[in-house]
Parts: C-alpha cells; sequence; structure tokens
C-alpha cells in the first residue's frame, strides 16, 4: 500500500486514473481500507479504496458483486467499482456529503441532527427497501448467510472466544449473557443488513441520505444491525418515527427490537476483541482489553 501520495498518484495512474495531485486527501481512520478523494483532470471526482492487508481482498471481492447486484434495488445511491484489483478499489463519488466524519486526531463532526424527523424518514425507508432485497440473491454473491438462530448462537461464541483471551468486567458480561438468554430481544427473521449503517455511511442532502457507503459487513442475519446506531443516538420519539417508515416501507419491527438494538450496542467491545486477535496487533490488543474491562464496570 503506498504510503505517501506521489505513489498513490502513480498507483492510480497505473490504473488508468490521472489524479489532480493538488487535491488529493486521504482519511486513514478505516481498519481494513485506506481511503482516498481526488479529482481527476477530466473534471470527475474518485473515491480510492486501498487495502490495508492482503486478507481484505476475498471480502472486497465479494462486496463488489453485491453491490452490482443491489444497486437496482435502493433508491439512494451505492458504491459503482469501475475499478476492482488487489492494489486499487475507485469509483466515481456520490452525491451528497457525510452525516459523521471523523478527523486524523480522533475528533468527531455530526453533520446531522440525530434528532431530525427527516433524516430518522429517510433511514427508515432506506432500511426498509434493504430489508426486502431477495436474501437468496443477495447469498448468491457470497456473503455471509445466518438463520435468527445461527445469529444468537455467533454472539455466544463470540463471547466464549473473546472471554478466553481477555478478561471481562464482571458486569459486562453479566450483562450481554442476560441478553443473549433474552427470547424478547431476538429477531425471528434474516435480511440482507449493511451491517454497519450509521451516518458516517451515508451521505445526506438537506437530511435525507442520498447514497450509502462501504458495504464491507454486508451479510443476511439480524435485521437490528441496520437500526442499531440509530436507536442509540436518537431520542426515543425520533427512532420511533424511523420505525413507523420502516415499516411502512414493509419492514417487519418486533417489540424487542429497541432493547436488543440498545444490548447489541454495549456488546461492541467483543467485536473489537476479535478484531484485535484476527490483526494480532499490540495495539488494538490492549485497547480491546481496555474496553472490555473498564475501570467503572469492574
Amino acid at each position: 500500500m503506498p504510503e505517501d501520495l506521489d505513489a498513490l498518484l502513480d498507483l492510480a495512474a497505473r490504473h488508468g486514473l490521472d489524479l489532480d495531485g493538488g487535491t488529493l486527501r486521504t482519511e486513514e481512520i478505516g481498519l481494513d481500507f485506506r481511503v482516498a478523494f481526488a479529482r481527476a483532470h477530466d473534471g470527475g471526482d474518485w473515491v480510492l479504496r486501498l487495502p490495508r492487508r492482503p486478507d481484505v481482498l476475498e471480502r472486497a471481492a465479494v462486496e463488489g458483486r453485491l453491490l452490482a447486484m443491489l444497486a437496482p434495488h435502493l433508491d439512494v445511491a451505492v458504491p459503482d467499482w469501475r475499478i476492482s484489483t488487489s492494489e486499487l478499489i475507485a469509483y466515481p463519488l456520490l452525491p451528497g456529503s457525510p452525516g459523521l466524519t471523523v478527523a486524523a486526531d480522533g475528533e468527531v463532526s455530526w453533520h446531522v441532527d440525530m434528532a431530525s424527523t427527516v433524516y430518522a424518514r429517510s433511514l427508515g425507508s432506506v432500511v426498509a427497501q434493504l430489508h426486502a432485497v431477495d436474501a437468496e440473491a443477495a447469498a448468491a454473491t457470497g456473503i455471509e448467510v445466518r438463520s435468527p438462530a445461527q445469529v444468537r448462537g455467533a454472539w455466544r461464541q463470540d463471547l466464549a472466544r473473546v472471554g478466553a483471551e481477555f478478561e471481562i468486567a464482571p458486569a459486562l458480561r453479566e450483562r450481554w449473557e442476560a441478553w443473549l438468554a433474552d427470547d424478547g430481544c431476538w429477531p425471528g427473521h434474516s435480511v440482507l443488513t449493511h451491517g454497519e449503517l450509521y451516518p458516517a455511511h451515508t451521505l445526506v442532502e438537506d437530511e435525507r441520505i442520498t447514497a450509502v457507503l462501504d458495504w464491507t459487513t454486508a451479510a443476511v442475519g439480524d435485521p437490528a444491525k441496520d437500526l442499531m446506531f440509530h436507536q442509540v443516538s436518537a431520542p426515543s420519539a425520533i427512532f420511533e418515527v424511523a420505525l413507523q417508515a420502516y415499516a411502512e416501507g414493509g419492514g417487519r419491527p418486533w417489540p424487542g427490537l429497541a432493547r436488543h438494538c440498545t444490548e447489541m450496542f454495549s456488546a461492541a467491545p467483543l467485536g473489537y476483541g476479535l478484531y484485535a486477535l484476527a490483526t494480532g496487533e499490540a495495539a488494538h490488543r490492549e485497547a480491546a482489553a481496555a474496553a472490555l474491562n473498564p475501570p467503572e464496570e469492574r
């Protein structure tokens, strides 16, 4: 992966993209891909994704097939990969601005109001369209497919695996075990999900979603994954607006959905623990250990 901008420009040129170096900027926060933005000399704006590790390439190939299948089914835009190789993925810039950005120093900037009913309705409608996509057609792209029982079982396995490698605060372990045992939380159906649907992955104009980015974690599984971030970040009345739009669009909410979202969000340190184990990097392992056993939960 190029470590400097000149090398990145050379890489793009080898793939047929003649970029203006003066417009090039990068975002380094992605765990799997380095992301860059630039304008070509012909005036077109492009997004470039550069894999950080070889192990992300297989998932990227699946993501590319999914995007091609998915695009006709959504009213919002998704990336159109014009270039897709082991070194570079590139697509024309999509309409709208990110709902959330993170600076290189980790500072978070919000560009959409989580109390917005317009954004909530837009999100609910987009998620309903996504969840209506035929799961068998999605599965044919190679994405992971899990039944409701398998989704729940995978969380149990994740807790066991992370617990074998890290110390988990007793209060957190008890909370997650109670969640896993609560039949009212868990859905009875699986759908095609984006997997990490939050404002940084939605482009917005006038508080309405115009495009959805980064489909790396798409899978057939728990529908709550696409509603979780909104549930934990928006006022409860606004989340109900999103749920109403979701139901009106054909989505199938269940009584324990909001509680399920809350508990799933609380279990995010498990996902980070798995990531730390997969990368083997000491810094990630240290950060995961701190998240799994914070002083306030001991």
